[in-house]
């Protein structure tokens, strides 16, 4: 990361949407706190287990999604994402209040399921490269244990990889229909979004986001709103950092 500058992240993400890529790729600027998912190093790997009570998830930090991609407040409860690290992979729990679930009938989570946003899921788009912030990687997570991972290039869209890309990721999900809250983890390995090997102190940068219920009230959580109708806009990305 650049050491910060005076120059704001709102004049920033102003500047990346007007100038060139190699223009405004090299401005350094403050990390807002609130732009930061930190992500807690675990000893060792364990089995995924989409319980914010156990011993993995319960101590991890976390952030919270409450608003549209538009920055418009979402009534209800909000989306809350935990992260935890290893050495071999990074660890996401998404922790999603509903009123009703918009569901994938004849689900097949052996298998990477195409199109899943058209259904409830929970999102992580990571990128680990600051001069190219249009490449990144994209993971989703069904209530049902259903999955994608996609390779995004939204500078070359026919020359990205897109599903036929695989990270080697996997994921767990758990409904509980008394309190209306499903539970998605997801543990992605660090080859497949970084070439450096991971350590304190390394930020990626990331977007998290989730799309819920049945049309037309269909919601999209955003942690960092993008400021337009879609979560493909990497100049709004967050930060996650390895502490």
């Amino acid at each position: 990361m650049h050491s910060p500058t005076s120059i704001p992240r709102r004049t920033f993400l102003t500047l990346a949407g007007v100038l060139p890529f190699v223009a405004w790729r090299t401005i350094d600027v403050d990390v807002d706190p609130s732009a930061v998912l930190e992500s807690a190093r675990s000893p060792g790997d364990f089995e995924l287990n989409p319980d914010p009570d156990g011993k993995d998830w319960r101590g991890a930090p976390r952030v919270t999604a409450s608003r549209n991609y538009v920055g418009e407040a979402i009534a209800g409860p909000p989306t809350e994402i935990r992260s935890r690290w290893t050495n071999a992979n990074l660890y996401l729990l998404y922790i999603n209040p509903y009123d009703e679930l918009n569901l994938k009938p004849d689900p097949t989570p052996s298998v990477e399921t195409p199109r899943l946003w058209n259904w409830d899921v929970a999102e992580a788009f990571i990128g680990s490269g600051v001069d190219r912030i249009t490449r990144y990687k994209e993971f989703e997570v069904s209530p049902q244990s259903e999955w994608v991972d996609l390779d995004i290039d939204r500078e070359d869209p026919q020359g990205q990889a897109g599903m036929k890309w695989n990270s080697g990721f996997t994921v767990k999900s758990r409904v509980d229909a008394r309190a209306r809250i499903w539970y998605g983890a997801m543990r992605i390995p660090f080859a497949a979004i970084d070439t450096r090997p991971p350590q304190t102190g390394r930020e990626l940068r990331i977007g998290l986001y989730r799309i819920a219920g049945v049309d037309p009230s269909r919601r999209f959580y955003a942690w960092r709103p993008t400021g337009q109708p879609s979560f493909h806009v990497p100049q709004a990305f967050g930060t996650l950092r390895l502490k």
